[in-house]
């Protein structure tokens, strides 16, 4: 049996595009350096060596868009895309997880 496909990404400006892997990079490395999630010391230290370069692509992104002038930030459009890219998994690995009654 086949899996169903998933839904189209919305349409994105590339320079769009390329803030939402940007933004998706820095949120997977700042969840490898999450102390709450565990893991090793070495892996969070990569994690943080590599966080300085995606956070300047993300920064270079954004200064794409602004100069191109895409003043503002389609929260929708965006929204559905980052969701559509596992966003809410990959943002989550930032947060504590829940307090568990000890």
């Amino acid at each position: 049996m086949l899996s169903p496909e998933p839904p189209p990404l919305p349409a994105l400006t590339r320079a769009e595009a390329e803030f939402i892997d940007c933004y998706l990079d820095v949120l997977d490395q700042v969840g490898r350096i999450n102390p709450a999630h565990g893991g090793d010391t070495y892996g969070a230290l990569r994690a943080a060596q590599a966080l300085a370069s995606r956070a300047a692509a993300l920064r270079d992104a954004l200064t794409l868009m602004h100069d191109r002038g895409e003043s503002l930030l389609h929260r929708g459009t965006l929204t559905r895309t980052l969701r559509l890219l596992d966003g809410e998994r990959r943002a989550g690995r930032i947060a504590l997880p829940p307090a568990t009654g000890s």
